[in-house]
């Protein structure tokens, strides 16, 4: 199984899961002209996607969707409430963010988060006996989010912001308190608490998503997290190009 992050911020977000002949997108918030460009950096077309899986109907990850899907007619499995915002997209298919499914040959475990949105999930990946974790736009790291993340392979999880870099901002005070909220999205200090509590239990490598522009950085990302990694890899995925194609042996 492998993993690649076509784009990850603010601006849009979308990211692959690779296992055998199946190739899941996870949401889709780029540009269809972009996504289509970074596929064939990655050697993969839009055709060749097996499904879409959106894990919540915010603007930057379902920006994209309807001009992607209409265009490519790729199935799109939603949560019942994230599709309740949605307007009408064929070949939409019901997600039970408490029900496991499969698609082709990958396991897909959603698991409900705490952000605002409607019915966020986000998911567990499995391919024989190897697990990548995916985890974005959440507030906090709940006992439930611990259990799914556990014994995972590879992990690709949100480190969205510094927390003094957010106070320091020039954002509305209204949007320092939502995104630092328990229903906005992680900061490093809550992503390396969570990676530590992962780290010895097989994890191959980390990706770090969802990077702030403005209220985060590379070296603020890597000085949060390299102490507990434990000398495993650590990829940053930008906004503006692929994290090309992460293996997980």
């Amino acid at each position: 199984m492998r993993f690649a992050s076509l784009g990850s911020g603010s601006r849009g977000n979308a990211a692959l899961v690779e296992a055998d002949d199946t190739l899941i997108m996870i949401d889709c918030g780029l540009p269809r002209r972009t996504l289509e460009v970074r596929l064939r950096a990655l050697g993969r077309t839009a055709a060749d996607i097996t499904a879409v899986l959106v894990s919540h109907e915010h603007g930057d990850h379902i920006a994209g969707l309807g001009p992607f899907q209409r265009g490519y007619r790729n199935p799109i499995w939603v949560t019942p409430g994230t599709g309740s915002t949605l307007g009408s997209l064929p070949e939409r298919r019901g997600l039970n963010c408490h029900g496991p499914l499969r698609i082709g040959a990958i396991d897909v475990e959603p698991f409900p988060v705490p952000h605002d949105a409607r019915e966020p999930c986000q998911f567990v990946f499995s391919a024989g006996r190897r697990r990548l974790g995916f985890l974005t736009d959440t507030g906090h790291v709940t006992s439930h989010m611990n259990e799914r993340l556990a014994g995972c392979d590879a992990l690709a999880i949100e480190a969205n912001h510094d927390i003094e870099a957010l106070r320091r901002s020039d954002y509305p005070e209204s949007v320092k308190v939502r995104v630092g909220s328990r229903f906005g999205h992680l900061n490093n200090d809550q992503t390396a608490r969570l990676v530590s509590r992962l780290e010895g239990s097989g994890l191959q490598w980390v990706a770090a998503l969802h990077l702030s522009e403005r209220c985060n950085a590379p070296e603020r990302v890597r000085s949060a997290l390299e102490p507990v990694l434990g000398g495993m890899a650590l990829h940053l995925a930008a906004q503006d190009e692929t994290t090309g194609w992460l293996e997980i042996d």
